[in-house]
């Protein structure tokens, strides 16, 4: 018996059924559970979850601390490693129904750059010559 593929496009579900729910497959992987957050307010800008997960954590330009920029960057093991590195355990996994409210918390929050010059001091002062 064959089945005619166009039934897909006419079959009738619940609006229950057809919200989106953040489990569906993804390019035939399923994806992850959790997500990947940086407390930057705790972040020190050290540089090594940028070095062990390039393609989920970027260090900010302007404040100098760490970011994940991409939930599936790498693998969950790679990721885990880089939290490991973290000298101040600021990586942390956290629900995706958490992040919404995370990255309020954080945007009310003012923070200082890291490791940039202060601008009273942009220029280097040298020793007076020996006269």
């Amino acid at each position: 018996m064959a089945v005619d593929p166009g039934l897909a496009f006419s079959t009738v579900c619940s609006p229950e059924q057809a919200a989106a729910s953040g489990m569906e497959p993804v390019l035939g992987g399923a994806l992850r559970q959790k997500a990947v957050w940086v407390d930057e307010a705790s972040c020190i800008g050290c540089r090594y979850c940028a070095h062990v997960a390039p393609n989920t954590f970027v260090v900010e330009p302007d404040l100098g601390r760490s970011r994940a920029i991409r939930q599936d960057g790498d693998r969950d093991e790679r990721i885990q490693e880089a939290m490991d590195t973290c000298p101040v355990d600021c990586i942390h996994w956290v629900s995706f129904e958490d992040l919404p409210a995370l990255e309020r918390r954080l945007a009310e929050q003012e923070l200082q750059p890291l490791g940039l010059p202060s601008p009273a001091r942009t220029r280097r002062i040298l020793p007076r010559a020996a006269t």
